[in-house]
């Protein structure tokens, strides 16, 4: 049986993410632009503004172009693998196709308008699917540490 992953453990998956692209990409602005990069940052109205090519490149082409590449090859992103989830086509469960890797990004757009419904959405869905994971017809599945369900067998591999 098929356990889907639910909003807060989604959450807290893409919490993880974040802190991590953050701390990745946050020491090297400040050695390419300073301090005045975070105080701008800190001041700024408009998402779309750019502080220059570095701030494009690592704080909006990097994190997306690493989430293609993790949702089509492994099926998770570090948040994802840290909760014990991972992304899959919902009619083979094996890993997502690279069209449905940019559809599913794209859909994150339709998800947050308005007011990140299609995210909430997770929390009422009885298949947790967010905007963005029935446009891309993608589930998360969330596959928990109890290794009750498991048969004696299924065991006895995994630790030869």
């Amino acid at each position: 049986m098929l356990q889907y992953a639910g909003f807060w453990r989604r959450l807290a998956a893409i919490s993880l993410d974040s802190v991590l692209i953050v701390t990745l990409t946050a020491p090297v602005l400040y050695l390419i632009y300073g301090h005045n990069y975070f105080y701008w940052l800190a001041t700024r109205l408009d998402l779309l503004n750019v502080f220059g090519v570095w701030d494009l490149l690592l704080t909006r082409a990097l994190p997306v172009l690493a989430l293609l590449v993790m949702w089509h090859t492994m099926g998770a992103t570090p948040g994802k693998i840290l909760m014990h989830c991972r992304l899959v086509d919902e009619t083979t469960l094996g890993l997502p196709g690279k069209r449905q890797s940019v559809i599913r990004l794209l859909g994150y757009f339709v998800s947050s308008l308005p007011l990140y419904l299609g995210f909430f959405w997770i929390g009422w869905d009885k298949r947790k699917q967010g905007f963005h994971d029935k446009l891309a017809k993608t589930l998360v599945l969330h596959k928990p540490d109890d290794y009750a369900a498991q048969s004696l067998e299924e065991l006895m591999d995994q630790v030869a």
